[in-house]
């Protein structure tokens, strides 16, 4: 029996890579996945050969190969791609189930932990009786420096995408840790035998073995530092191994040093060191014997305590007859020097894995990395919200405010008026045309009824998902009254959805009552933009004529004309710096239509094709600069915004003149106030209009969102189902097998061979062992990444 411990392999099951590939592509990205048939294929058939599971040197490199291949993968994929990856404990029990997680990321650390248990059960299977057998087995230990980079590399990479809560229990930092100080231990206690075997000096003999106890020490420490459910997971005797190899190494090293003492005359300090070795070899064995510890072990720390106890008797009495030395307390001798000839090697394939399969077998290796595609992404959507709230925004509340301002004033209302006293002014011409040709009250009416009705289908979509939840809730409820289960009940674990779900909701009530405001404005003007529609004859006949009297009329017409033409100068000049803001607007649209940074991207990831990794921070730069394209449209804004401020100034001024030079005549009074009515009805016809559009978008927005939302339900709901029956069958066939153990108990003498250790036992349940190969095409256990999405029934 082995005086060693090995790494167990993390045992896989199949996973989908095709499908969801295939898919991922076919939405996230703009190639098409026809075009990576070879590449999605060939990650399958690596990921056959490279994720551990067989014990045999070749097997190294095309596991090395597989991580390699899957670092580059990270860099063109994101690690959550839909595709579920399933791993057991390495130390799992036959009734455990695999974790499930929807990570890459997952992946490859699982891989990297097969990679360092191959080296592990390598080591241990090399021949350590022989010289070379002992250097083939160091260097394998060593080279579970693997657990080292596994700490490094993968594992910060994974946490993002696994909550605490579901993070595997043996890709945690101290678990991984204590596992590749004990390699360490291994490789240090094979380089101590060869120098025993050797014949090294005694002085150095325990030097080394001071270094073993204090690398299984270490070890021991980060174990006992890890999570309770991982320090659970390990086999009952793997922690008193490692305090029995402890205080093994450390009787062994004082042992040695005896020896040194003795050669040097030094009695007492020989018999303290003997002392100290026999307490810790008597507490070596103690463990062990009480532990189960492997016989081998029990068998090593025995014959050290024999010869520690004989050479202890040997020289108290040599040193009462002869010697006659003081033996100084504990802390009177010194200290022994460790000596490590052992460091965690990390194959040079890891840290550059472009070194083991060149560039021209990369998969994905044509497709743009998820980093730089993140960068386009990120980038096209600052551009959009620059667009919308530096540019067109502003630019829609500038007309806003000057509208507001000349309705204020009644212009130009007013001077059209004294302008045409009869007939109608060409602007109010065009103006009626538009609605005539949009047939606008008909198109009000159908965008009315089209938001009424999006929004009863997304308010009906957020009352299906809340359904599926109250569902599940039920039948959680149900599943309890029948079979005790250890999981949060359903109003505890579906939070997280119900609070979505609420403030979804909350939103759909802010849009109705929006909603409702603009179908008010409708109902107010209805009449007067209905009027608009009329043919020019009969809306020439709802305005009232006027003509300028007689009398008075050589003393005011010449102000007021003076006036009214330097209004209709500056209301000239306000519509120049609107059509300058419109064009400004429209080649700012142009060029965001046209607008491509893909190629300044990819030139960008080509000079940083030596970092594998990218991400879209490292684009950072080159959105900046592509996006200060837009700042003169933002300075044009500017300008125009001053410019503004100035002629409206005026023409408050002017128009207070225009006002005071005029005389008061009834006439021109109603049709100024009949053409600013009918110029009112358009100004809310045409805000009308941007409403309804704008709540058309919204709710055809937010129907994808909440069926997304709809769909994370079902899958949660779906998961918990599945928990619930596999607890429900975990107990039938519990209840089953006590019954079936009961029956034999009467018709049969007890066998001493377990069942699950003989593979034998029959399948009561549709539930199969850990180690059926039923598992390739049956349901895993809800992966953790859902139960994160969490609802109620009581909404």
């Amino acid at each position: 029996m082995p005086n060693h411990l090995t790494i167990p392999f993390k045992k896989t099951y199949s996973c989908p890579i095709p499908v969801a590939t295939r898919d991922y592509i076919q939405n996230h990205t703009e190639d098409h996945p026809d075009a990576y048939i070879g590449d999605i294929n060939q990650w399958k058939a690596l990921r056959d050969i490279g994720t551990g599971g067989v014990l045999h040197v070749d097997r190294i490199n095309f596991a090395l190969n597989y991580h390699a291949q899957l670092v580059f993968i990270l860099a063109k994929l994101p690690p959550d791609i839909n595709l579920e990856f399933s791993y057991a404990h390495a130390f799992a029990s036959p009734s455990s189930f695999p974790v499930t997680l929807r990570s890459i990321a997952f992946e490859r650390a699982s891989v990297l932990f097969n990679i360092a248990a191959l080296y592990s059960q390598l080591a241990a299977s090399e021949d350590r009786s022989s010289q070379d057998g002992l250097k083939r087995a160091s260097a394998y230990y060593q080279a579970t420096g693997v657990l080292a980079f596994l700490s490094e590399s993968a594992l910060p990479k994974l946490g993002p995408f696994v909550d605490l809560e579901n993070t595997p229990s043996d890709l945690i930092e101290d678990f991984v840790k204590s596992l590749e100080w004990l390699m360490l231990a291994q490789a240090q206690e094979c380089v101590w035998q060869h120098a025993v075997a050797d014949h090294y000096k005694n002085s150095l003999i325990a030097k080394l073995a001071a270094k073993v106890s204090s690398l299984y020490n270490t070890s021991l420490l980060s174990i006992r530092l890890a999570a309770a459910d991982a320090r659970s997971a390990l086999p009952p005797n793997w922690v008193p191994h490692l305090e029995t190899k402890h205080y093994h190494f450390n009787a062994a090293s004082q042992y040695r040093k005896s020896v040194d003492e003795l050669e040097a005359s030094r009695y007492g300090d020989e018999i303290r060191r003997l002392m100290i070795a026999e307490a810790d070899a008597k507490k070596a064995f103690n463990i062990a014997k009480r532990a189960g510890v492997a016989q081998a072990v029990i068998s090593d720390v025995k014959s050290l305590l024999d010869v520690v106890q004989k050479d202890l008797s040997r020289a108290e009495r040599d040193n009462d007859l002869i010697y006659h030395q003081n033996v100084p307390a504990p802390c009177g001798i010194p200290a022994i020097q460790e000596v490590s000839m052992v460091q965690s090697i990390i194959p040079p394939g890891l840290r550059d894995p472009r070194s083991i399969i060149g560039d021209d077998s990369i998969i994905f290796g044509e497709m743009l990395g998820w980093g730089a595609r993140e960068a386009i992404n990120i980038y096209n959507d600052n551009k959009k919200n620059l667009l919308q709230e530096k540019i067109v925004e502003p630019a829609q509340n500038l007309n806003d405010e000057a509208d507001k301002i000349l309705q204020s004033l009644n212009l130009p209302s007013s001077l059209e008026a004294l302008e045409r006293p009869v007939g109608l002014p060409p602007s109010l011409l065009r103006k009626a045309e538009e609605i005539r040709l949009e047939q606008g009250p008909a198109k009000i009416d159908v965008y009315l009824d089209d938001v009424q009705r999006l929004s009863r289908h997304v308010l009906g979509i957020l009352d299906e998902a809340m359904d599926i939840l109250d569902s599940e809730a039920s039948e959680d409820e149900a599943a309890r009254r029948e079979t005790p289960m250890n999981r949060p009940p359903s109003h505890e674990a579906n939070q997280e959805l119900v609070i979505k779900q609420q403030r979804y909701r909350t939103i759909l009530i802010q849009a109705a009552e929006s909603d409702e405001l603009v179908r008010r404005k409708w109902e107010e003007w209805e009449d007067q933009i209905s009027e608009l529609t009329r043919d020019e004859d009969e809306l020439e006949a709802l305005v009232p004529s006027s003509t300028v009297s007689m009398t008075g009329k050589a003393v005011s017409t010449s102000q007021t004309q003076i006036h009214a033409r330097t209004l209709r100068g500056l209301l000239e000049s306000l519509d120049d710096v609107r059509r300058t803001r419109d064009d400004l607007i429209v080649r700012a649209q142009r060029r965001a239509e046209s607008d491509d940074i893909r190629p300044k991207v990819l030139a960008a990831a080509a000079n940083l094709e030596h970092r594998i990794e990218m991400s879209a921070v490292m684009f950072e730069d080159v959105s900046d600069n592509e996006l200060a394209k837009y700042d003169k449209f933002i300075q044009g804004l500017t300008e125009g915004r001053k410019k503004q401020e100035e002629i409206l100034s005026s023409i408050k001024s002017t128009n207070d003149a225009f006002i005071q030079s005029r005389k008061q005549d009834p006439a021109i009074k109603d049709r100024e106030q009949a053409l600013q009515f009918l110029d009112l009805a358009y100004s809310h016809y045409r805000e009308i209009i941007r409403n309804l559009d704008e709540g058309l978008k919204f709710y055809n927005d937010m129907a994808g969102i909440l069926t997304n939302f709809k769909e994370a339900c079902k899958i949660w709901s779906g998961a918990r189902s599945r928990e619930a029956r596999l607890h429900h069958n975990m107990a039938s066939l519990s209840i089953r097998d006590r019954d079936n153990a009961s029956d034999e108990s009467h018709e049969a003498p007890v066998s001493t061979t377990s069942p699950l250790m003989t593979g034998t036992r029959k399948q009561t349940t549709g539930i199969p062992t850990l180690s059926s190969a039923d598992w390739e095409v049956q349901e895993l256990a809800p992966p953790p990444i859902k139960r994160a999405e969490k609802t109620t029934k009581h909404r």
